[in-house]
């Protein structure tokens, strides 16, 4: 109730409106801006103090024309936990129940997810392979049956380590499209 410690923050490689279970994700982020970043951390201590919560909270954001958003703040823990723990080597599921059971968070030696040396990639497993009739779109409505991670020293090699994980690795030939939006050219 007086400190707050940000485990991590996950960047979404998908828009909002698709479920975050279902979202690519990354950590620690790789094309956020350092503005958007601190306003993140002061938003996310901002809240957490303002609930009073004691152990773990999950909150969304979105950032659009360079203004952040919240878009859902869950004093619990979620999914992404095990996959931030992993990444960063800081048991946080641990230490929240510790912190709920009395102890206080300058008790523990934690260091910042952003110290890490490598990049984690959270890659959602689809049922579209075994499946072949489920609508192959994403949504609000949470498709993915599992999730993988790939942990490498650059973002290229972890999400394509995360990508084969899943059973469906990046193509190393053929034809692509990109489409970009008008409004981000």
């Amino acid at each position: 109730g007086e400190e707050v410690y940000i485990a991590g923050i996950m960047q979404h490689i998908e828009e909002a409106g698709i479920h975050s279970g279902d979202s690519t994700s990354i950590l620690p982020p790789v094309s956020i801006n350092q503005k958007n970043l601190n306003q993140i951390k002061r938003y996310t201590k901002k809240i957490a103090l303002s609930l009073k919560v004691i152990g773990l909270i999950n909150i969304q954001f979105a950032i659009k024309d360079n203004v952040v958003y919240v878009l859902e703040a869950n004093p619990r823990a979620s999914r992404t936990v095990p996959f931030v723990s992993k990444t960063t080597g800081i048991p946080v599921i641990t230490i929240a129940a510790k912190v709920i059971a009395g102890k206080k968070l300058k008790d523990f030696k934690l260091k910042s997810y952003e110290d890490i040396k490598y990049i984690g990639v959270k890659e959602s497993i689809f049922p579209f392979q075994k499946f072949p009739r489920v609508k192959m779109f994403l949504g609000p409505e949470m498709r993915s049956t599992g999730e993988v991670m790939g942990i490498a020293e650059s973002f290229g090699e972890a999400i394509a380590k995360a990508q084969e994980a899943t059973g469906a690795p990046v193509p190393v030939s053929g034809n692509i499209f990109i489409s970009v939006r008008s409004e981000e050219r």
